[in-house]
């Protein structure tokens, strides 16, 4: 699994031109599903997401988790982040999961975040045409993949 996770003051998704997802402080998070990715992918990347320090504390340094801060979520599948563009000007998408493996386990990942965070996460709609709005703070925008655990 490949996350791009940016630290929002707000963040919203739209689908025909309806708000299907909409917070204020807290995480948007891009989810890329690999075809090898297992369960344990999605506990080790909610749990870092959770977790991971990237808010501010009284003091102004990156200090404080989402969980500390009572943040909100939104979650949003994107296929891209598998994107290779090693061979010519057209990406390809092969490490990219077909749905039949990608929708279980995206819909796995915000189930698990969900409960490492005490709340409901917020989502895009899967394979929709989605227009993706945010406020980026700081800005602060991490990778994440689960095969590269750095």
């Amino acid at each position: 699994m490949k996350a791009v996770i940016q630290r929002v003051t707000e963040a919203s998704v739209t689908v025909d031109q309806k708000k299907v997802a909409n917070i204020g402080n807290g995480l948007l998070i891009l989810l890329g599903v690999e075809h090898e990715d297992t369960h344990d992918d999605v506990k080790w990347l909610s749990n870092k997401v959770a977790r991971l320090r990237i808010f501010n504390d009284e003091n102004g340094v990156m200090n404080t988790s989402l969980l500390d801060t009572n943040g909100e979520a939104i979650v949003v599948s994107q296929f891209t982040l598998h994107a290779s563009t090693k061979k010519g000007s057209r990406p390809s998408y092969m490490k990219a999961a077909k749905s039949d493996v990608s929708i279980p386990m995206y819909e796995a990942f915000v189930t698990q975040l969900e409960k490492d965070l005490g709340k409901k996460v917020q989502t895009g709609i899967f394979a929709a045409d989605m227009k993706v709005a945010l406020l980026n703070d700081g800005p602060v925008t991490i990778i994440i993949d689960t095969k590269n655990k750095e």
